[in-house]
């Protein structure tokens, strides 16, 4: 079966949640019904706008109440409806996802995963680990920082070791987020004492169920995806990932069809829909599931895409923290966005139309930043120059 590029778009755009009646106001289970579509959101502490996490769920039900997801992801233990682990990059998850993680938290504390720092506290530095662990144990949640007042800078307790140790024992999950602090950084403390027991309690798939599993659940989230897409989503190494595609496509999950422009053989979930047409407008973060994969984002909308942050100002091409900007079925402009928090003001410093965008993109637009400014709890949006990309 061949699918032109707007039918593949559609179907993903559907299977990530666009193109649906938003809700009047958004409820823990609109957030939670949310969630378990796209099975995560990525973490990431850059907080020019507002924090990466909160925007996913932002650009599919429009305002809501921020605090339903801390709640959900760092409240009371017996309130917990998501956890923080490596997916993909750092993560929010649902809970009923930490069972098909435990393969790969076992792989870190035998120091088969992680970079080549951190593998070094499963093995020979073993010792350090555990003094960190027992730390946590006898004092409850403690950030990485807890551990440097008043430590010699030499040994067992200079920082950057003790972090190390740390995020080893997260990856190995013996510890995991128990809150944020203000400035973003971690508390860790005991795994149990954080998820709720009968959480901890399901039973441990095999890897290769464990591994089948993500890889079905990024295929639904996706709709439609070539095999490097699938791996990608909850980043899943070939060997990890393929005898899961294989197995899924001989029991008819996966739909093996053509996209017209593409090279690659693409997959299509079984449950996936194919609307006729997709209306919605939406501000996209740098890190949401739909455009997270830049060359995915460049065969289904022929749009290039790069983070700017890291780059020299005068080297940029679009700006400091960029978010594309999707009207209907494609992606129309590209905003540079800042939250100037003291002149409460949601600040567009510039706006690059795509070639093609069509007539009503800056209407919808400034409708979609008012939004987003009263979200954010913002009284004014102000937009600076306005570009058409040739």
């Amino acid at each position: 079966m061949t699918i032109s590029r707007i039918e593949a778009r559609r179907i993903v755009l559907a299977a990530q949640g666009f193109g649906r009646a938003r809700p009047a106001l958004v409820s823990a289970q609109h957030l939670r019904s949310t969630v378990d579509r796209l099975n995560l959101f990525q973490i990431d502490s850059v907080n020019v706008l507002t924090r990466a996490h909160y925007l996913p769920a932002f650009a599919r039900l429009g305002g809501y109440d921020r605090a339903l997801l801390e709640q959900a992801a760092w409240g009371p233990k017996r309130q917990r409806r998501l956890f923080e682990y490596w997916a993909h990059e750092a993560s929010l998850l649902p809970l009923d996802l930490h069972p098909l993680l435990r393969w790969r938290m076992a792989q870190a504390a035998r120091g088969e995963a992680g970079y080549q720092t951190l593998r070094r506290f499963a093995l020979e530095r073993r010792a350090e680990a555990d003094a960190v662990l027992e730390r946590i144990v006898a004092e409850g949640p403690l950030a990485a920082a807890d551990f440097d007042r008043g430590a010699s800078r030499s040994g067992w307790w200079e920082w950057s070791a003790v972090k190390h140790a740390l995020e080893w024992l997260f990856w190995s999950g013996r510890i995991t987020t128990a809150t944020r602090q203000g400035s973003f950084a971690r508390r860790y403390d005991l795994t149990e004492r954080v998820i709720p027991s009968a959480v901890l309690a399901l039973p441990t798939p095999s890897a290769e169920e464990a591994q089948r599993a993500l890889v079905a659940r990024g295929a639904r989230a996706l709709g439609l995806a070539t095999a490097s897409d699938l791996r990608d989503y909850f980043r899943l190494k070939p060997a990890e990932a393929d005898h899961a595609i294989a197995t899924l496509a001989e029991e008819g999950v996966l739909v093996p069809v053509r996209v017209a422009g593409w090279s690659q053989t693409a997959w299509l979930h079984r449950d996936a829909t194919v609307p006729r047409r997709v209306r919605g407008a939406a501000l996209l973060a740098p890190f949401d599931p739909l455009i997270w994969e830049r060359a995915r984002t460049e065969r289904l909308f022929g749009f290039h895409y790069r983070i700017e942050i890291y780059v020299p100002q005068a080297r940029r091409t679009y700006g400091y923290y960029v978010l594309p900007f999707l009207m209907d079925d494609a992606l129309v402009a590209r905003v540079d966005l800042k939250s100037d928090r003291q002149a409460r003001q949601l600040l567009a410093h510039r706006v690059t139309l795509e070639p093609g965008a069509p007539p009503e993109t800056l209407d919808r637009l400034r409708r979609a930043l008012d939004e987003m400014a009263a979200w954010l709890d913002l009284d004014a949006v102000r937009i600076g120059a306005v570009v058409q990309r040739a």
